[in-house]
């Protein structure tokens, strides 16, 4: 629901109004932060130095924490660590409980609740990890963790086991054994940094890593996933890009899940990335209270979109311990994959998948648009729920007329 049209006293508007408002940029705001100077606040080491870590600033900063939040967050101390920049904290709605944003970033008591298909590793990277720090699940490409901390910690982090090492994990990525794996294996073409979050980095050790990775011949393609740009817009200065643009193709994979953490500062960001040449694409989990509305979700592909950002993925949740709070059913994915197929620009949407559980990859997951088919047709559904009729010989080669005998079985 519009924070603005709730605060004042309205009921939810019609969805053609709604998505136009989730659309809308602001500002974050200075919020509790107001007398800090703008020299500071807009210096992402300064964010970071003051960033909300305890259960002691909640409380200040945010009156309306509820017993279970207070709780979660007490506890988070011994599964993944809090931690909430300036920027963000601005962005949590105090009067609703059910923010989006309060959702994703404050621990709540739920996540102390286990069941058996949940794990720390859901992704079953461990496994796929010839050394440490390095997951070669993939045959043409490897993902390369450099660090085990992010500027924020989303509580349904995937890989909550390693970041912020709140549990022990004593992650302690090893940069000389890591290349030396990717340098001996020659079929490995594309490296995705990441981790935590690799942009924490000072400009010089990343300009290091993408330096040695680019002069190894058969990396043809380097990624960077981040949610820099949206937790820590101060992060992307001129300088970060110019550096960046030297190692070209280089592309950069962003991590957002809701219309309004699109701020203004946040646009602009992604705006000194685009122009220093950097394709954008956007990875979205599926979450409840957050984005499993097919008007937020078509608000966040439109509006990535006029950020020059390109939807890329939408995630099932994966099953990570303490997570079911946040999981939306693959049901209701599907739905809201129907609502944007057709009814937005195709750039805008993106493949909805999930990671098969124990290191299967991704898998994606579509609506049901092919109704049957067989050697010499094939009956399709679009959009509208209309049915179709493609017809080809079986060797492939076009038939001369269409059958009028085919049968369109029902929907379960």
């Amino acid at each position: 629901m519009s924070r603005d049209f709730v605060e004042a006293g309205g009921e939810e508007p019609p969805p053609d109004q709604r998505l136009q408002q989730l659309k809308q940029f602001h500002p974050a705001g200075r919020g509790p932060w107001a007398s800090v100077p703008d020299a500071d606040w807009n210096d992402w080491k300064w964010q970071l130095k003051h960033r909300v870590t305890t259960v002691e600033q909640l409380e200040q900063l945010l009156p309306t924490l509820t017993r279970k939040e207070r709780a979660g967050a007490i506890l988070s101390r011994t599964k993944l660590a809090m931690a909430i920049t300036p920027h963000f904290f601005n962005l949590i709605d105090p009067k609703d409980e059910n923010c989006p944003i309060r959702w994703q970033m404050i621990p709540r008591l739920e996540e102390t609740n286990v069941a058996p298909w949940e794990t720390s590793d859901p992704c079953g990277e461990d496994s796929h990890s010839p050394v440490p720090g390095l997951v070669h699940r993939y045959p043409d490409r490897v993902l390369f963790l450099v660090t085990d901390r992010c500027a924020a910690y989303c509580r349904y982090c995937t890989r909550s086991r390693l970041v912020s090492n709140a549990s022990g994990y004593d992650f302690h990525p090893e940069f000389d054994r890591q290349i030396d794996y990717i340098a001996k294996h020659t079929e490995i073409r594309d490296v995705l940094l990441s981790g935590g979050d690799p942009l924490l980095f000072s400009d010089e050790k990343l300009e290091y890593l993408l330096s040695r990775l680019r002069a190894l011949k058969h990396i043809e393609f380097l990624r960077i996933g981040t949610r820099i740009p949206l937790f820590l817009p101060q992060r992307i200065t001129p300088e970060l890009c110019a550096m960046l643009r030297q190692f070209h193709p280089l592309f950069i994979s962003v991590h957002t899940n809701h219309p309004r953490e699109l701020t203004t500062e946040v646009r602009d960001a992604l705006g000194r990335l685009a122009d220093a040449g950097i394709p954008l694409g956007n990875q979205s989990v599926l979450l409840k209270h957050v984005n499993d509305d097919p008007v937020v979700m078509k608000a966040l592909v439109q509006k990535l979109l006029i950020c020059r950002v390109r939807p890329y993925y939408v995630y099932q949740c994966d099953l990570i311990a303490g997570s079911a709070h946040l999981r939306s059913s693959v049901r209701r994915g599907l739905d809201i994959m129907k609502s944007l197929r057709g009814h937005t620009t195709g750039y805008a949407v993106p493949q909805y998948v999930i990671d098969a559980p124990g290191g299967g990859g991704k898998v994606p997951v579509n609506p049901d648009y092919v109704l049957s088919r067989n050697a010499d047709r094939v009956v399709i559904r679009n959009f509208e729920g209309k049915v179709f009729e493609y017809i080809e010989g079986a060797d492939g080669a076009p038939r001369f007329k269409p059958s009028e005998d085919f049968h369109v079985p029902e929907m379960v």
